[in-house]
């Protein structure tokens, strides 16, 4: 992993409408790569975030730049939320193909590409089935491979896996952990679980306060690759322990 600054966040601020600022003067740099998660209250603006890093609005103030691109011009990207808006009446394999659609590409190559990210993410078997014939995992499994289809630089997660129960929970932690391994692609994760952001990141930012700022990064310094055993070692509990009493900080105020 390279750790050039693939994504650098100077003095960014955002309010909506004329007076309610949401987030205030952030400023930080992502490694080309990397893998870091943003944990917070509720309501902070996290997911405000979110769409800023993914050019879905444009900052109040502040720039946004990504390395070896146009200042303010986003890089190739994938999204994916806590619902997996698929498209009902599409098969697995057609909500996959829909990002290569918009870009126009049809073909052999498009066939193989969504073959192939279906296969990454598990789901060969199921390229016909439509989304009530998958379960809640499944489905998400589908919306990562939509996200990733094309061979975005940057992948951006908003609570991914926040509506799937515990077990499935954590078997899509592993599976994204196996398949940010295979595929180079700088990924940015809103999650609540503090026990996810440990596991999964290389360092949690704890962002709070009215208007936001980031409060802490704390750098995850547990071996790869992680297991879901490694919760109950010394190093991910002191992990787990800061990134908590810095969220119970803000909290506090």
């Amino acid at each position: 992993m390279t750790h050039s600054p693939f994504l650098t966040v100077q003095n960014v601020s955002h309010v909506f409408g004329k007076k309610q600022q949401v987030l205030a003067n952030l400023s930080f740099a992502l490694p080309a790569g990397g893998f870091t998660a943003l944990v917070g209250p509720s309501g902070v603006g996290k997911s405000t975030l979110v769409r800023l890093l993914g050019g879905l609005l444009r900052p109040s103030s502040g720039h946004i730049h990504y390395a070896n691109q146009p200042d303010g011009q986003p890089p190739s990207i994938g999204l994916m939320f806590q619902k997996d808006n698929l498209m009902p009446w599409r098969t697995a394999y057609e909500n996959v193909r829909l990002p290569l659609e918009v870009l126009g590409m049809a073909g052999q190559e498009v066939d193989t590409a969504v073959n192939e990210m279906l296969a990454l993410v598990g789901l060969s078997g199921f390229e016909h089935n439509y989304p009530a014939q998958l379960s809640g995992g499944m489905a998400q499994r589908v919306a990562l491979a939509r996200a990733l289809v094309h061979r975005p630089t940057l992948l951006l997660l908003d609570e991914p896996f926040g509506a799937l129960d515990a077990l499935t929970r954590e078997r899509m932690g592993q599976e994204l952990l196996r398949i940010w391994a295979a595929l180079p692609v700088t990924v940015f994760m809103v999650t609540h679980s503090i026990q996810e952001a440990v596991l999964l990141a290389d360092e949690v930012m704890v962002i709070g306060g009215q208007p936001a700022t980031i409060r802490e990064r704390i750098h995850i310094r547990l071996p790869r690759p992680r297991t879901i055993a490694m919760e109950g070692s010394i190093e991910f509990q002191q992990c787990a322990g800061a990134v908590r009493q810095a969220i119970e900080a803000i909290n506090g105020e």
